[in-house]
């Protein structure tokens, strides 16, 4: 059943996606900040508190009427699962910006693209080289397709496998968010209160990405420089602050054939506040290979398809496997 769970939401997902701005991206930011709002009163104890009521609860909630269903109806289980993939699993909730953003650059509309940048990751972009334009969309675009595509498909797997149905799915897309509304929070009001908050839902998120990070950063060397990707991943994974982000983009790097990383440009790169992912991404250097250039952005996109393929494939085999068994 997980297989055409994750088939099926994937394919609604490209016929339908969820725009831009959602009923559903508004309800959780309200959520986070009502929790925040009534249950943080600056100690350690009370952020643990909101990240169980924003992040757990809800992912216990899901196990719940997941297992409810199991018993009334298959049909209404696997109708379930897909109902919750397609809210968050999937490339359009990201690749918006990203197409736009090639389609500007192959009109040669630079101003355009560098607006567009600015408003997906809420950064000053204008003075960005071409080069440093197209290394941070190729980084942040890995990243969501990272965070809103295999992470998902990782825990939705995991523990739809012990009985409780999407639940992982919600579990890791609102450790996610969590942690980047919490940082938001954190760099526009300054407060004490959402720094615990901010460190605290980091943390967990780290965790939770841990493992399925790592399989990500794998499956971009299976399916691309097998070679180049895991001596990347030895050599560069510690350029970038964040552990989790460095394997994946220094695999990546391998696989592609490109150089990332390298530190924000200067007064380019001044932080607005906000974005999809939290912060500027900077790394101490930069990975070997090929300067960015416009072709590599459809090598991103033929490198996370493959990628979506090989896992897939993988989990049909398990399901034909478990059949059998």
């Amino acid at each position: 059943m997980s297989f055409f769970a994750v088939l099926v939401s994937l394919l609604i997902e490209q016929i339908k996606p969820l725009p831009r701005t959602n009923l559903v991206h508004d309800a959780l930011s309200n959520w986070l900040d009502w929790a925040g709002r009534n249950f943080n009163a600056g100690r350690d104890h009370h952020a643990w508190v909101v990240w169980l009521i924003t992040v757990l609860a809800p992912t216990l909630v899901v196990a719940l009427v997941s297992m409810a269903l199991a018993q009334l109806s298959f049909l209404l289980a696997l109708g379930w699962d897909i109902l919750v993939l397609y809210l968050t699993l999937g490339f359009r909730q990201f690749s918006h910006f990203f197409t736009d953003i090639r389609d500007a650059l192959e009109r040669g509309d630079e101003f355009s693209a560098r607006q567009l940048l600015s408003q997906w990751r809420h950064i000053d972009a204008s003075e960005l080289p071409r080069g440093e334009l197209l290394r941070h969309v190729i980084e942040y675009s890995l990243l969501a397709a990272h965070r809103h595509v295999f992470g998902v498909f990782f825990w939705f797997i995991v523990l739809s496998s012990l009985g409780l149905g999407p639940a992982g799915a919600v579990l890791y897309r609102l450790a996610e968010f969590a942690s980047r509304y919490w940082a938001r929070k954190s760099r526009l009001m300054g407060a004490p209160q959402h720094d615990r908050l901010m460190d605290l839902s980091q943390q967990l998120f780290g965790w939770v990405d841990y493992l399925p990070a790592r399989l990500t950063a794998f499956g971009f060397a299976v399916v691309g420089n097998f070679e180049e990707a895991i001596n990347g991943w030895r050599r560069d994974a510690t350029l970038w602050r964040q552990s989790s982000e460095g394997i994946l983009l220094a695999s990546a790097s391998g696989a592609l054939g490109v150089r990332l990383g390298g530190g924000a440009s200067g007064a380019a790169f001044s932080e607005l506040g906000g974005g999809d992912l939290s912060g500027v991404l900077e790394a101490d250097g930069h990975t070997s290979g090929a300067t960015p250039v416009l072709g590599h952005l459809r090598s991103v996109v033929g490198l996370v398809w493959r990628s979506v393929i090989l896992w897939m494939l993988l989990l049909a085999l398990l399901s034909v496997a478990n059949l059998l068994g």
